[in-house]
């Protein structure tokens, strides 16, 4: 069998959600309610037939740890291969911790290279997509390619100075990039997916560390040197992909779930998104609620409004209260007579009787972390962020 090693990187703070990852890893983010950010990276191994799959932690791993369940969802839990869990580890070549992308990947390297794959794929695990990984190395194999990179053409919600964009000549080999650019020359991004020949991997963070080079990021130096051989090639991924990586993004992008052809869909025969089951009763709707466009997660309890918005876990919105253009974690209480408009709410929150929280057409929405309450009557304008109420792991 092909000797391909599926590495992915989940241990980023995921700093420019704010509140929402004090305490918790960004991969963990819940995606519609019952779904966690990492299971769509997972199922697209699992639906790609990939069986040898490692994810790389550094950042509040304990939520995570939980939700993977030892691989046990996507038929990973095996007696060869399937999943395994890389920490940070004393003896680690550049021991603490990580700087960036590749800098975790150069602490991981004795580990690859004992494992011995042909091939190495890359995934982040904070991006919205869907993407055949067996098409990836197929494509890589052919070429005889050292690097490939998954690119994507960004539409006009997305932000170019935000990606890393690679120019590609007429044969497809990638000749440049350009990291976050104040002055983008197109929108053909990389998507954060590499295919990696391992003894060119290895060999190039070997000898940039030897070179004293900072290895960081992707773009700082180790995709830079492996564009220089000749052999970098791009693989145009046309499906949906979105890098969740923004307050707006995040609640657009599941926002966008809510939609009747929605691009990305969670439930696709096809391509499901597969998760670990929610234990939680049913869904109680009360006779005064009314719901339109709306998801509703087991446990949760609505006999106020809700309009386009998801409602997690065991949250309950009150009569009178209404709730529009929201993503509410599991476990959040919406006061009576309140109102909830484009924000984000953390799992535990409590929303006082009669608060008002943003603006139907703000551009920023609300954030709320974990556990706060907001008393009665409380106004918090359109882009506040509010801190949780402590820095405490989730752990559960």
């Amino acid at each position: 069998m092909r000797r391909t090693l599926l590495i992915v990187l989940a241990g980023g703070k995921g700093s420019r959600l704010d509140v929402l990852t004090v305490g918790r890893a960004k991969p963990s983010l819940p995606v519609g309610g019952t779904a966690r950010l990492i299971d769509v990276v997972m199922s697209n191994a699992a639906n790609s037939g990939l069986r040898d799959v490692w994810v790389v932690q550094q950042y509040e791993p304990h939520l995570l740890n939980d939700h993977l369940a030892g691989g046990r969802p996507w038929d990973l839990d095996r007696n060869q291969g399937g999943l395994r869990v890389l920490p940070p580890y004393q003896g680690a070549e550049g021991e603490g911790f990580a700087s960036g992308n590749a800098d975790a990947l150069a602490r991981q390297a004795r580990v690859i290279a004992a494992f011995d794959p042909e091939v190495v794929i890359v995934c982040s695990a904070d991006h919205l997509f869907t993407l055949d990984l067996a098409a990836v190395d197929e494509f890589h194999r052919e070429r005889d390619a050292l690097l490939t990179i998954v690119t994507t053409v960004l539409d006009r919600s997305q932000d170019p100075t935000r990606h890393a964009l690679i120019d590609v000549d007429d044969r497809g080999r990638v000749t440049g990039m350009h990291d976050k650019p104040d002055d983008p020359p197109h929108r053909l991004a990389a998507t954060e997916v590499f295919a990696y020949e391992t003894k060119a991997l290895l060999g190039t963070l070997a000898e940039l560390r030897r070179a004293d080079e900072p290895l960081g990021d992707y773009g700082d130096a180790l995709v830079p040197a492996l564009i220089d051989t000749g052999r970098a090639h791009a693989f145009a991924h046309e499906g949906y992909w979105r890098d969740l990586g923004t307050p707006e993004a995040y609640l657009d992008s599941q926002l966008e779930l809510l939609r009747p052809r929605s691009r990305f869909r969670l439930d696709d025969p096809a391509w499901p998104i597969i998760s670990p089951p929610v234990s939680r009763v049913p869904a109680r709707i009360e006779a005064s609620a009314h719901l339109d466009g709306t998801w509703v997660s087991p446990g949760a309890v609505v006999r106020g409004t809700v309009v386009d918005s998801i409602i997690g876990p065991g949250t309950v919105v009150e009569a009178g209260a209404d709730v529009r253009h929201s993503v509410l974690m599991a476990d959040v209480k919406v006061g009576a007579g309140a109102s909830v408009a484009r924000a984000v709410v953390a799992d535990g929150v409590w929303i006082g009787a009669e608060a008002r929280l943003g603006a139907p057409n703000a551009r920023r929405p609300v954030l709320v972390g974990a556990s706060r309450r907001l008393a009665a009557r409380t106004e918090v304008a359109a882009g506040t962020h509010l801190e949780p109420v402590d820095d405490k792991p989730l752990l559960a």
